[in-house]
């Protein structure tokens, strides 16, 4: 395969798109193959919902804002890219995190994952649940597990291992800021198949837990969590990618309206797309012809789709069955971030924030105290907050005009924080269409997918958030195996 040169198209510049880019140049080259890589990018900038500002010495996400340190990959390719040094952890001294519970801030215990207890004295102790919510979670020791393998809504195995009240208090709050999801609906195994397996392993989430088989990439209030951000924000890894991919050809606000194929189509591409020459005539040409919406046409040997599920649907629905793609719906949810004087707040904030279930009937879905959480973030002596809004079921507020929407927020704060001072400045973002929600039989159904493709259009991958998980580091591990599969299949030509 040494010097053979193959055409390589990635619809779309977010996290995902740049890191397929990263990997395919790198094993693409191992593999002997020198890859022609363009990355199409129908915004301004590349990144995707990343997006870091700095202001008036505030380091502020206007996107994600962190991730899971367990997750390796993310932590990889920042040392590939020799920004590792830049990486920061959270405030030691913040670990504890609140939920509300009918308007007051509760502490949430300690040893949680997931609502489920891996410590049971802290658990028997919250004001969280009642002593009858508390007497129904323990009884997970003897109900009988089920044994079925088959998807099932994560809601339902967790209100059928410890009852409504844990789902309700602690589980859809703890999971409200990652997937903005309808618990009832969204599916177990594309979120944590280990709890579906735990259960018929050990016929009990509580004993598996206490046997030490926490699942090692589980979040949401485990004590051992831990996440990571880069010091001068989380857009340092999209430049640092940019910058790396010089010898890459990057097009912003380059829409893609469709794919064409060779093999499959009638369609005929228009006189002049090659050079006119007996060699070039001669030549054998890709497969694939990428149109862009101002009629340019792009010749493929392999593309990348790693845009949400809805976009890409469109552009594969003329050549494979998409039903996987078109189950799954998005939410629009936005970020508002608030700066504070600390001599106007007087608040203790003695921990990362609190969280707010779907029953209290509140504006916002959480509120990180991200001048406590992450110290890098905020001037001495000032506050910073970030409130979300928005999850499944309730959106309406998203779309409100700036000055409408901040009202709401800012009415929340002063009921449950007491917080009435004016803010040095408000930032909202709003991300419509951002969330997306994993159908129950998710992944059984993208797998269907993927075989389709390998099938039908062999060298068109699609994988991103709205595939096999949500999380930053999913995203460039899916983009890294993806082009390691691929240059791997290369080798075998």
């Amino acid at each position: 395969m040494n010097g053979t040169s193959r055409k390589v198209v990635i619809i779309g510049g977010g996290l995902s798109g740049l890191s397929a880019a990263f990997y395919v140049r790198k094993f693409y080259k191992e593999a002997g193959v020198q890859p022609e890589i363009i990355i199409l990018e129908k915004e301004r900038s590349l990144g995707g919902k990343i997006e870091t500002l700095h202001k008036d010495g505030f380091v502020i996400e206007k996107g994600p804002d962190s991730f899971l340190a367990r997750k390796k990959e993310m932590s990889d390719l920042a040392r590939e890219l020799e920004l590792d040094h830049e990486l920061v952890t959270t405030n030691p001294n913040a670990k504890k995190t609140y939920i509300l519970q009918r308007g007051k801030l509760q502490p949430m215990p300690a040893g949680l994952v997931l609502g489920i207890p891996t410590d049971l004295k802290p658990f028997i102790g919250t004001k969280l649940l009642s002593f009858p919510g508390k007497l129904r979670a323990l009884m997970d020791l003897v109900i009988p597990p089920r044994r079925s393998e088959e998807d099932e809504p994560l809601g339902e195995l967790i209100e059928r291992r410890f009852g409504t009240e844990v789902l309700e208090n602690l589980t859809e709050p703890l999971l409200a800021g990652i997937y903005a999801a309808d618990m009832r609906k969204i599916s177990l195994q594309a979120t944590f198949p280990q709890f579906g397996e735990m259960e018929r392993q050990y016929g009990s989430l509580i004993r598996g837990m206490l046997m030490g088989r926490q699942p090692k990439e589980t979040h949401t209030g485990a004590k051992k969590s831990m996440f990571l951000t880069f010091r001068q924000g989380l857009q340092s890894l999209v430049h640092a990618l940019v910058h790396e991919l010089h010898d890459v050809e990057q097009r912003t606000e380059a829409a893609v309206v469709a794919i064409h194929d060779r093999i499959a189509d009638t369609f005929t591409e228009p006189a002049g797309t090659t050079d006119g020459s007996p060699e070039a005539a001669d030549t054998p040409q890709p497969r694939y012809t990428v149109e862009l919406g101002t009629g340019e046409l792009l010749p493929a040997d392999d593309i990348y789709i790693t845009v949400p599920n809805f976009a890409a649907a469109e552009l594969l629905r003329p050549h494979v069955d998409v039903s996987a793609l078109d189950a799954v719906n998005y939410v629009s949810v936005a970020n508002v971030v608030m700066a504070f004087s600390g001599e106007e707040m007087d608040g203790n904030f003695d921990g990362s924030g609190f969280l707010v279930p779907r029953k209290e009937g509140r504006n916002i879905t959480a509120c990180t105290w991200t001048s406590a959480k992450w110290l890098h973030t905020s001037p001495e002596g000032k506050v910073l907050l970030r409130c979300y809004v928005g999850r499944s079921g309730d959106e309406q507020n998203v779309e409100l005009p700036d000055a409408a929407l901040e009202e709401l927020v800012r009415k929340d704060l002063r009921e449950v924080m007491g917080v009435t001072a004016e803010p040095l400045f408000t930032e909202i973002t709003r991300l419509p269409n951002s969330m997306p929600q994993y159908p129950v039989g998710h992944p059984s159904n993208i797998a269907g997918l993927r075989s389709d493709l390998a099938a039908l259009l062999p060298g068109v991958y699609v994988f991103g958030a709205g595939y096999d998980g949500i999380g930053m580091p999913d995203c460039i591990k899916f983009a890294k195996l993806t082009a390691k599969a691929a240059a791997e299949g290369l080798l075998g030509n």
